[in-house]
């Protein structure tokens, strides 16, 4: 999304991810805005979680069940931090409106894709915003929709 780098929890986030994630950018060039190598980690790092996770169940699943479950679990963690972004926007606009917040910058950067396409195309309604509302529709129905294909073909194929 593009946050400000020079953001004391976007410096946090990346002193904490720069050191397993300094030489995969070696191996793994970005593509376009897309950072390859973190992606390539996030995938690696829940797919041992749910080799593992499977092994201590006793699970049969297969290689190419738990490829797809991975992914199933990373397009849900992607939702839920936009989901969670925009309602902790919105706590922050209760409790401190108008006012500067570094943390609450990140937040608004991670929301955007979500919002501002929402904000150009929903008018406010006697003063009250409701694209935070309606994102937050959006976001549940998209996990509705997109989560238990991916779920039940993990199971077939696994």
């Amino acid at each position: 999304v593009r946050a400000n780098f020079y953001n004391p929890l976007s410096q946090a986030i990346v002193q904490l991810t720069n050191p397993p994630l300094r030489p995969l950018r070696r191996l793994i060039p970005g593509w376009g805005k897309m950072d390859i190598a973190a992606l390539m980690l996030a995938f690696l790092l829940q797919f041992l979680l749910l080799v593992l996770l499977s092994a201590l169940q006793g699970s049969n699943l297969g290689l190419a069940g738990l490829l797809v479950l991975t992914v199933a679990e990373l397009v849900d963690l992607a939702l839920n931090i936009l989901l969670f972004s925009v309602f902790i926007l919105v706590i922050l606009s209760w409790v401190s409106p108008g006012g500067y917040n570094p943390t609450a910058e990140i937040f608004a950067h991670l929301a955007s894709p979500i919002l501002t396409p929402l904000s150009r195309n929903v008018p406010p309604v006697a003063g009250l915003d409701f694209t935070p509302m309606l994102a937050m529709v959006l976001i549940m129905i998209a996990k509705m929709l997109i989560l238990p294909p991916l779920l039940q073909l993990a199971r077939t194929v696994g």
